[in-house]
């Protein structure tokens, strides 16, 4: 593909693969065609108290109650005084504490301590900060002429009453804690965490916690996909691993599209011999399969499938392909079954070497970012779909879609990040 070493796909390769390479569709259109034939099931709603509620997708709309602040605020520590008797003398008449009001009108060529937050008093409408005047036998000299409203927060400034604050499918981060506490919500309606059930396929698979013979490895995709899909805000249940049984695979498939919200299942979706997913989810449910292959490196023999409104997510075995047609293609299947909008975490960076690729594919290029934000470098990593380590050792991704056959050194890029971890 390029100078960085990540390897063409020969014709060969494509044509023993077994896929109608004409056939296959690119992320963006198979996940087009997915949404419009799927009918996900609605996500279930339930009430949670405001400190369970971070990390969770709202189901309701915020709108403020009232405007906030409810009035004028001191922005600095300094005098509250009426703007238009500047520049002059002001008698100090008093000091405002935090969380109460003065209890009087200001008259004329009066001032009154204020510290920053605190409420004004009827009378001002400006507040001069402390380091601004001087301070003369209990009198405060105004030197220069104050516009009306400096260093004043205006009553209503951050919130108007009625104004929407939150939409229904943002996830609650601190910031929206922090609108929801303000607003009074001690609780929150929220979409139900999803159940996905995570399944990997495979003889050559055996628990983390066994040594593999020559021909074995570890289970580890079912780790990297669970870890995953906790971060897109899942609820994970672990199933048996799956061998290359078609009744076995079928009784676990069945186990799950009955127990779970969405079923995620590694392995088993490569056209041949071993192609068990497509067929077995096939005889589940409707619609079944709707997408079964697609124009893209890494991640060609990924299946997307609906089971009587639960998503079924076939992902290759290779683990680099299969978290990265999780993060890349499936995120929004698993963001509409959690209630969440889709938004991907994106950094704008410099290719550090050329890309070149296959025309007319779509190419997920793992990267790692280095230097500052505004700055940063995405440097490419050889794709190896084998590969266990290549995600860890990347911050995100680089999409070359369809449209694109090669950049330049220095090309500005967009690198999506991934989920959770990432170099």
């Amino acid at each position: 593909m390029k100078a960085s070493g990540i390897n063409r796909d020969s014709n060969a390769v494509l044509q023993t693969a077994g896929f109608n390479t004409a056939a296959l569709l690119p992320p963006a259109q198979a996940l087009e065609r997915y949404f419009s034939r799927a009918q996900l099931r609605a996500p279930q709603i339930e009430v949670v108290a405001l400190e369970h509620a971070f990390g969770r997708a709202l189901a309701q709309r915020i709108a403020a109650d009232a405007p906030y602040p409810a009035a004028p605020r001191s922005a600095m520590d300094g005098f509250a005084i009426a703007a238009s008797a500047t520049p002059g003398r002001f008698r100090i008449a008093g000091e405002i504490s935090m969380g109460a009001p003065f209890g009087a009108t200001l008259e004329a060529g009066e001032a009154v301590r204020i510290p920053t937050g605190g409420m004004l008093p009827e009378g001002a409408d400006a507040v001069v900060p402390i380091e601004d005047v001087r301070v003369e036998r209990g009198e405060v000299v105004v030197a220069a002429a104050v516009p009306a409203g400096d260093c004043v927060t205006p009553a209503g400034s951050d919130m108007h009453a009625g104004e929407v604050q939150l939409e229904p499918g943002r996830v609650i981060g601190g910031a929206e804690l922090g609108v929801l506490a303000t607003l009074g919500a001690a609780s929150v309606s929220v979409y139900r965490r999803p159940v996905v059930g995570v399944i990997s396929s495979g003889d050559e698979l055996v628990p983390v916690d066994c040594t593999p013979g020559p021909a074995q490895v570890r289970d580890s995709n079912r780790w990297a996909i669970a870890g995953t899909l906790a971060a897109m805000g899942a609820a994970v249940r672990h199933l048996p691993t799956a061998p290359d049984d078609p009744q076995r695979l079928e009784a676990l498939l069945k186990e799950a599209a009955a127990t779970c919200d969405a079923v995620v299942l590694t392995g088993g979706s490569s056209v041949g011999e071993r192609d068990l997913t497509p067929r077995i989810v096939e005889k589940l449910g409707k619609p079944g399969v709707i997408v079964h292959g697609l124009k893209v490196k890494p991640g060609k023999p990924t299946v997307l499938a609906a089971v009587d409104g639960k998503a079924v997510i076939g992902l290759p075995g290779n683990p680099a392909s299969a978290l990265m047609i999780l993060e890349a293609v499936a995120a929004p299947i698993i963001a509409a079954t959690a209630g969440a909008r889709f938004r991907p975490a994106v950094v704008s960076a410099r290719l550090t070497e050329a890309l070149e690729k296959r025309p007319g594919w779509t190419w997920f290029v793992p990267a790692r970012l280095e230097g500052e934000a505004a700055t940063a470098a995405a440097q490419p990593l050889t794709i190896r779909s084998s590969s266990v380590s290549l995600l860890a050792r990347a911050s995100g991704f680089v999409t070359l879609d369809e449209t694109v056959e090669s950049l330049p050194a220095g090309a500005p890029v967009y690198v999506t990040r991934f989920r959770v971890g990432g170099s």
